[in-house]
């Protein structure tokens, strides 16, 4: 978060904040996440043969609405959405680079973090919500680094404090300029009573193995560490003269691009989604159609219809074809769609307290899809998009809303679809035989047992049944579509009405949920949802996640003399003394 070692000129943030759904008032503009590099403001991007150059150039005068100046290259919403493309494109559309040099543009800072002035002005879930998002960003830059042969590397040439720290960390490796005044720093805790937001504290001492007394000093000293004594600290992995400091940053890109095998190319571009949004019922009910997916949000209701339709006779295809199809391969393009989808309702429809997933299409189909990625996996683009589909899913898990399934006939429910379901909170099932009527089916496919892990390192399967893990073993034999009857004997539904319970059975469930604390439900979703071992990634999201939700509602931090409120002003902030 934005923060120098000296506090700027006494300023007042603004205190204007965006509207919750459902409360009164003008409503803030939608936020819409698709972007292309043609459309950056923030971010220059460049190539010199496999080693790309991102360089973070803010505008000061661009934020992504008014009321602050992102100074000192510190970031809002908008930048971190053009970084997350930026990460997303270089995957697939520049399979060449091996090494990506992360920097400023901008002399002596390289990024102050999130922008202060912008979290004051904010409405909770925005503030929650952005967190999330960063975190979800710099983690899709990790798993670049780990799964794809994209060797992130930070270049910090001046202050890299809050999330500019916590970008850095995300990086797999770090080179700091000894100048004098270029230094690494968290002063979020220290200067504004919160934490840093994206998975900082995790990272030192999780990724970095930064000792915890050390961790605790940095986390609270506001001025940060600077040269060598960031290195001999494990904060950096290089503490480098400004005379060398470019000359250290080529030799080392070049040699992480050199250890770093081919991906044989060409890219595969990635096209504009072409969203079709509209409001109907005079504003009480907002449609967002796709090519695959569909989004229906009925605002009085608080509830969200998400529909993913199956392939549409793609046929048996092998890596050479997907190259062909690109972005229009059905499990790109869907799952691509899901994804902008979800983070509309994270954002703009946030009283939305259910979400009822569906599917349509064929099961055959979605299963074939499956089966072709499967044995293209060692592909550079099958893979990515394999990858791609994973970071989506866990998007869903992460995402706090109550989720079921409705699986009724004509859905497809299978492989990466049946996905959906085990990722719902509960699922509903029409058992359509027991009085003849049209019967719905779910299946499985090699995707199920594993390329598609959660953020647990488990899949779905083993997370759903952690205790009896030899059932897994016995799913992954049937190879048979199953009735209402067999998925719940196999465990992979929660209920089963029939024809003639269905409509109340449903209804009944509905109305119940949306009764009850969305507070107590978050907690409890995300506590049940991840079982089993813990990973950073969970740590992350369960542990800051859950506290800087609770702590962003204190009046230490955002009361009328809270830290992050005061920011900037003269007076000190006042602290509610009690432990809690």
């Amino acid at each position: 978060m934005e923060a120098t070692s000296s506090p700027p000129p006494a300023a007042t943030a603004p205190q204007t904040r965006a509207r919750d759904e459902g409360s009164p008032g003008e409503a803030p503009p939608p936020v819409r996440f698709e972007t292309e590099p043609g459309r950056y403001r923030h971010w220059k991007l460049s190539f010199e043969g496999a080693i790309a150059r991102v360089a973070l150039d803010v505008v000061e005068d661009a934020p992504m609405r008014p009321g602050y100046q992102l100074k000192l290259n510190s970031y809002d919403l908008g930048v971190d959405i053009e970084l997350a493309d930026i990460v997303q494109r270089l995957r697939f559309e520049h399979p060449e680079v091996k090494a990506v040099v992360v920097t400023s543009a901008q002399p002596r800072i390289f990024c102050a973090g999130a922008n202060i002035y912008m979290l004051g002005s904010s409405t909770h879930a925005f503030k929650v919500n952005f967190c999330k998002f960063t975190n979800e960003t710099r983690l899709a830059l990790e798993e670049a680094c780990a799964e794809s042969g994209q060797r992130y590397l930070a270049a910090l040439n001046g202050v890299a404090s809050g999330g500019g720290y916590e970008l850095a960390l995300a990086c797999e490796e770090i080179l700091l300029a000894d100048d004098g005044s270029s230094a690494v720093s968290f002063p979020e805790t220290p200067l504004l009573a919160v934490l840093p937001g994206t998975g900082g504290l995790t990272r030192l001492v999780d990724k970095r193995k930064v000792r915890r007394d050390l961790a605790d000093v940095f986390s609270t000293l506001a001025e940060g560490v600077r040269g060598k004594r960031a290195q001999e600290w494990g904060l950096v992995d290089r503490s480098v003269p400004k005379s060398r400091f470019d000359q250290a940053v080529a030799q080392r890109a070049a040699e992480l691009a050199a250890a770093t095998p081919d991906r044989p190319g060409p890219g595969v571009k990635l096209a504009p989604l072409e969203a079709r949004r509209a409001e109907l019922d005079q504003g009480r009910v907002v449609v967002s159609d796709y090519r695959y997916v569909s989004l229906r949000v009925d605002r009085a209701a608080r509830t969200a219809e998400l529909r993913v339709l199956g392939p549409d006779g793609e046929g048996a295809m092998d890596a050479a074809a997907m190259r062909r199809a690109g972005s229009d391969l059905w499990a790109l393009r869907a799952f691509r769609e899901l994804d902008d989808a979800l983070l509309d309702l994270r954002f703009n429809h946030d009283a939305v307290g259910l979400v009822l997933l569906r599917t349509t299409g064929s099961a055959a189909a979605v299963r074939a899809a499956d089966e072709a990625l499967r044995e293209a996996r060692d592909d550079w683009f099958a893979r990515e998009v394999l990858l791609h589909m994973r970071r989506v899913l866990k998007r869903l898990d992460l995402t706090a809303r109550s989720m079921f399934a409705l699986i009724e006939p004509g859905s497809c429910f299978a492989g990466s679809l049946l996905e959906l379901a085990l990722a719902a909170d509960r699922s509903y099932m029409l058992d359509g035989g027991a009085d003849g009527g049209e019967a719905a089916f779910i299946g499985l496919s090699a995707l199920n047992f594993g390329p598609l892990a959660m953020s647990n390192g488990l899949t779905r399967l083993a997370s759903r049944f952690l205790g009896a893990p030899e059932r897994v073993a016995a799913l992954e034999q049937r190879k048979d579509l199953l009735s209402a009857e067999e998925a719940l004997a196999e465990g992979l539904c929660t209920f089963t009405p029939d024809v003639m319970d269905w409509d109340d059975e449903v209804r009944l469930a509905i109305e119940e949920r949306l009764s009850l604390s969305p507070d107590a439900l978050t907690g409890m979703e995300a506590s049940l949802r991840f079982c089993g071992p813990e990973t950073m990634e969970t740590k992350i999201f369960a542990r800051l996640s859950a506290w800087q939700n609770w702590i962003f509602q204190r009046p230490n931090a955002v009361g009328p003399r809270g830290a992050l409120t005061m920011y900037g002003r003269p007076e000190r902030p006042e602290f509610d003394w009690r432990r809690t």
